[in-house]
């Protein structure tokens, strides 16, 4: 009978034992399953990052403060510096960057037809707006029969210069011609005005053999010219050559893409820009 109450205890005190193992695996369990969990979240937040490509200086700085205010929306963004207008567009097309934001779009249009990419527009960032300067004359008006101006010598910055020069009523180009004009596309040169066609680095080196010339806003800050000061005629500020994001095609539905969009058009980039910039760029949106 003792032997029989004593097994009694031994069984009892066996499950007893065998039930706070049980609970405590739940719990160990519940535990690996919170860690799994919070593995998995830390895994998806890590994700959130993106390669984005851009022209080291003014617009490398402007990056940073966007950089900034992505981190308060989980987003990573490691920004790519280049020198050159190339590099970044093949970059991003054979997949090292996730985006790139340095040209506008007829740069882009250009660049898919000679090289075959398939690169597309996200979003606009900055404007440049080019303007015309001078060390001989203060206003357009001054400009006499056969004087001789100055502009870019590549296709796109050619016929942005040439919209300019029929925007302040110098020269009409040929009906419908936009974006791909050349000299040869000048229908009306009523001072019969002489054009010559340089680098666009060097244009303002030769300035002073010319009566006035077209700069690029990127090449007047480097030679020392203020554009909102020494530019005697400028775009306008919503010109159509407004800088892009750019991202390859078939991408640009990316929800990821949207964090990148807001983080730039951000109240603090707009600020920056207007704070450090306003004699040369303008925001884009």
């Amino acid at each position: 009978m003792g032997e029989r109450n004593q097994m009694k205890k031994s069984f009892a005190a066996l499950l007893v034992v065998l039930a706070i193992a049980l609970v405590v695996a739940g719990c160990g369990g519940g535990a690996k399953q919170a860690a799994l969990e919070a593995g998995n979240a830390s895994g998806e937040q890590q994700a959130e990052k993106l390669k984005v490509g851009v022209m080291a200086g003014a617009e490398e700085e402007i990056w940073r403060v966007a950089v900034e205010v992505a981190k308060k929306d989980g987003l990573e963004i490691e920004l790519v510096t280049f020198s050159d207008y190339v590099q970044p567009n093949k970059v991003l097309d054979s997949g090292e960057l996730d985006a790139n934001a340095f040209q506008h779009v007829p740069y882009l249009d250009e660049f898919n037809a000679a090289h075959g990419t398939k690169i597309v527009k996200l979003a606009n960032t900055i404007n440049f707006p080019i303007g015309v300067y001078s060390e001989k004359i203060k206003d357009l008006s001054e400009l006499k029969e056969g004087d001789v101006l100055g502009l870019p010598n590549d296709p796109t910055n050619g016929a942005r210069a040439l919209i300019l020069f029929e925007s302040a009523g110098l020269i009409k180009l040929k009906e419908g011609v936009g974006i791909t004009a050349t000299v040869r596309d000048i229908a009306e040169n009523p001072l019969n005005l002489q054009f010559k066609e340089l680098d666009a680095a060097f244009i303002p080196k030769a300035l002073g053999d010319l009566t006035a010339a077209v700069i690029n806003t990127t090449f007047a800050l480097e030679n020392g010219l203020i554009p909102s000061e020494d530019a005697i005629y400028r775009e306008p500020n919503d010109s159509p050559w407004v800088n892009i994001i750019a991202v390859r095609e078939g991408e640009q539905d990316k929800p990821i893409f949207q964090k990148l969009i807001k983080a730039y058009q951000s109240e603090e980039v707009k600020q920056y820009v207007t704070e450090n910039f306003a004699d040369s760029m303008v925001v884009g949106w």
